[in-house]
């Protein structure tokens, strides 16, 4: 939920730890902080720290630190979203042992804190903070003091002793010229200057591509001692050498910018089309003829027979990409005939869920490294199941995880709010469904090449339903006023109704809930006055004249209907006050168009009310926290 960002080299750090947090402020952004590690006056002399500590956003620790002495080639630095404690420049991040010898910044949970508190303050050590960072770096500095000043041994002695998740740099005033990190169900990243002479942190690749791509992701338990000039020093958890694998990674930079728009996510928005096509590529196979079209997916290839004979399939999400995973159930129920149960992976990893060896489990994560989807996996993987990652981050813990799976490309989101991770999940769904349908003889082979036509016409059909925009941001006047909203929808829209409830809480503050729409009779028709706006998900597939009666429901009890519909629908138009029209596609398809006015209302909506899109309150990106 927090960032972390580090470097040691040549450079002066500063810079390259702001901008560094700049990148990663989409991960926590109630307070910030950062490290400089100033050298002795001679050599081997021990130099000493210089902190700045902020509430609030980068920007105003930027504005702080301009007025101290923050030259130094060596430094770590933090975003913060809270865990333990308010947030408040004491909780803020860096924090230094009592002694004053070590900096530590850490993100993730450490469990049992309070318990190593206690005999830490028995011992006389003085907290100043309500965090358990500061009890880990007191805990490192107590096995500092012990054993001849061995920062990497200490860190792996304190770390022994704690429960939970973390992923943690360590800075030492007697030796200022390296980083110590480690990481446990939190992610990390070191990336590699030219020749090694300089090395960047982070929790994840952004901070650092403009710099390398060069990479080595720790995993679970590795502790790796960083200094310019020598290899990665990467060891576990019980002190044996690791391996050290360098990945590079291929990110283009222009798209951690804005790109000429207000807000990263009205630029993630309008990307949607060009990323499907990403998503597609290489993969949706269009022939010279209809009969001739083809799905070609590696995963499938590479575990075909455990695919093809799985028993059950579960898929294991949270928030927007169980959403998407409502899709896929339809989606595989329909086309391959295999039952499908999709589980908040929150809620899957506690109730000793049954899970067979011959099962396949479905990982779906935007940032590759949801805390709750890694435990899911984890039980899946112990039982003997087959582990099926859909990530967009390459090199993520999930994706590392799974024993295949497929990325959705979709290029970095950074606005908080998920909106093409969304689409290009379900494309990443559909398209395994349609191919796992064939190997399995459950799907017609018409119906496979006639849908592969529609899905490759999307990118097109999405372009004409951003057109809608200008008459979205208009509309949205109407509904900033509401309190309260429900979203309405059945077959393949019922999960977009929920995705599009949940964007208006995220970003708007207005409370709203996505219901199937026949079950407005069962309680929320309750809500229903002229006040509250009903949003209708009423495109012209499957159940539409029964949605057509639920919307009859509403409008005689005075509710303001906005319904999305497909072109030239004028029989909804009859009933709705508003309609935003999209074009018409295939049923399973329909999520993929429908789901684009619900983003730019919920936008435009919190722009209108001048409130923070890109970093909603109380909300972070990466959720690596319980």
């Amino acid at each position: 939920m927090c960032g972390i960002v580090g470097y040691v080299g040549n450079r002066q750090a500063f810079p390259i730890l702001i901008e560094g947090l700049e990148k990663l402020e989409y991960r926590g952004y109630d307070s910030a902080g950062v490290c400089i590690l100033k050298p002795g006056i001679a050599y081997g002399q021990t130099g000493s720290f210089e902190i700045v500590k902020s509430e609030g956003r980068v920007s105003r620790l930027k504005a702080l630190a301009a007025e101290k002495d923050t030259s130094g080639t060596c430094g770590i630095a933090h975003t913060r979203w809270a865990t333990h404690g308010d947030p408040c420049t004491a909780n803020a991040h860096p924090h230094v042992s009592m002694s004053g010898s070590l900096a530590i910044v850490h993100n993730g949970i450490i469990e049992n804190y309070q318990i190593i508190k206690e005999q830490l303050q028995k011992r006389g050590y003085v907290f100043m903070s309500e965090t358990d960072t500061e009890v880990l770096v007191q805990l490192i500095d107590y096995y500092y003091k012990s054993n001849g000043h061995e920062l990497v041994d200490a860190v792996r002695r304190a770390l022994s002793r704690c429960f939970g998740a973390y992923a943690i740099a360590v800075v030492e005033r007697e030796n200022p010229g390296h980083i110590v990190v480690a990481r446990k169900a939190s992610p990390l990243v070191v990336g590699i200057g030219a020749d090694t002479d300089e090395f960047f942190i982070a929790s994840d690749a952004t901070p650092m591509i403009e710099y390398t791509h060069s990479v080595v992701y720790l995993d679970d338990e590795q502790i790796a001692d960083v200094r310019p000039g020598k290899d990665i020093f990467l060891t576990n958890l019980g002190g044996d050498k690791a391996t050290v694998t360098v990945h590079e990674v291929d990110v283009d930079i222009s798209m951690l910018s804005k790109g000429g728009y207000p807000h990263f996510m009205l630029k993630e928005i309008f990307e949607q089309p060009d990323c499907l096509r990403d998503c597609m590529r290489g993969r949706v196979i269009l022939g010279d003829k209809e009969e001739d079209n083809r799905i070609v997916l590696s995963a499938l290839n590479q575990c075909h027979d455990r695919l093809v004979n799985a028993k059950n399939i579960i898929i294991v999400a949270c928030g927007t990409s169980w959403h998407a995973g409502l899709i896929g159930k339809q989606l595989i129920e329909q086309l391959c005939r295999r039952r499908v149960e999709v589980e908040y992976a929150s809620e899957f990893r506690y109730r000793n869920p049954v899970i067979e060896a011959d099962d396949v489990v479905i990982a779906i994560s935007q940032s590759g490294e949801t805390a709750d989807t890694l435990a899911a996996i984890e039980l899946a993987k112990q039982a003997g199941a087959l582990v099926f990652g859909i990530v967009n981050v390459v090199g993520s813990s999930i994706a590392r995880e799974s024993d295949t799976g497929i990325y959705i490309h979709v290029g970095p989101e950074l606005g908080v709010a998920s909106t093409k991770a969304f689409t290009g999940q379900v494309a990443v769904l559909v398209m395994l469904a349609l191919a796992l349908g064939l190997e399995l003889g459950t799907l017609d082979k018409k119906e496979y090449c006639r849908t592969i036509t529609e899905l490759a016409a999307i990118p097109d059909k999405m372009k004409k339903t951003l057109q809608t925009n200008d008459y979205i941001k208009d509309l949205a006047k109407i509904y900033t006023y509401a309190s309260n909203s429900l979203y309405l929808g059945r077959g393949y829209n019922y999960p977009v109704a929920l995705e599009g409830a949940l964007k208006l809480k995220e970003i708007s503050y207005i409370h709203a809930e996505g219901y199937p729409a026949a079950e407005m009779k069962h309680g929320p028709i309750a809500l229903v006055d002229a006040n509250m706006p009903i949003v209708f998900l009423a495109t012209h597939h499957q159940l539409y004249q029964k949605i057509i009666s639920n919307m009859r429901e509403v409008l005689a009890r005075n509710g303001r209907i906005l319904a999305i519909v497909t072109e030239g629908d004028d029989e909804v138009k009859k009933i709705a006050r508003d309609t935003i029209e999209v074009p018409p596609t295939l049923a399973m398809l329909a999520p993929l168009l429908s789901v684009l006015p619900l983003q730019m209302l919920a936008y435009h909506i919190a722009v209108l009310k001048g409130l923070d899109v890109d970093m909603p309150r109380n909300l972070a990106k990466s959720v690596t926290v319980e």
